[in-house]
């Protein structure tokens, strides 16, 4: 009970003075670690502004990753609907921001990406949609991440991939929470993108990366 209202705590100073005073109290009341898993391999892409993105561009900054594509008839949808929850919570913190790398980067063009962002709403600052080598970025997703991504003409949309956000910290690394299953704890790893719930604790466990 005391953790909930200092939860509501929280709340209220986030609407009164924004994420900048959450740092300093979130250590109180969430005093638990995030797990810590593998390094993020280093990539190369190229936003919707035609800006080269790198893991420099996160460096001492925590983001979310997903992979999208922006003709995506299915899931895509509504895991940016949910990013967009992410945005607004921790909008105008620099230290936060969001990767979105599309798995059809043959169609998704910076212009696109460019188009597709402004009609979804992102305008973070540091939200970028990134585009660039197709066979990078499958490695990206199915070897580094082992996120699956890939063509499949059997598909709607002629793609396939998971519906996954992954966490990472300010020195590049996989984050995340462990869950109880009956009475045995699990790391979760990656959160789901299209459950409001795991989005949700996803914008807590931000919160305490960001006070670390």
């Amino acid at each position: 009970m005391q953790k909930k209202y200092a939860y509501i705590g929280v709340l209220f100073i986030v609407l009164v003075f924004g994420t900048w005073a959450v740092p300093k109290i979130v250590k109180t009341i969430y005093p638990e670690r995030l797990v810590k898993f593998e390094k993020v391999p280093n990539f190369k892409f190229v936003d919707q502004h035609g800006n080269t993105i790198t893991n420099q561009t996160y460096k001492n900054k925590v983001y979310v990753l997903e992979f999208f594509y922006t003709r995506c008839p299915t899931i895509c949808p509504k895991m940016n609907k949910n990013m967009l929850i992410l945005q607004n919570a921790y909008y105008g913190n620099p230290n936060f921001g969001i990767a979105s790398i599309s798995i059809n980067p043959t169609y998704d063009n910076p212009n696109v990406l460019l188009d597709y962002a402004k009609k979804e709403g992102a305008t973070l600052k540091n939200w970028h949609f990134l585009t660039g080598d197709k066979d990078a970025i499958y490695k990206l997703s199915n070897s580094g991440f082992k996120m699956y991504a890939g063509v499949d003409s059997k598909a709607q949309g002629g793609f396939n991939h998971s519906g996954l956000f992954a966490l990472i910290d300010k020195n590049g690394y996989i984050r995340s929470r462990t869950v109880k299953v009956g009475n045995i704890k699990n790391p979760l790893k990656y959160y789901d993108g299209l459950n409001i719930k795991q989005v949700e604790m996803l914008k807590r466990d931000i919160a305490i990366l960001l006070a670390e």
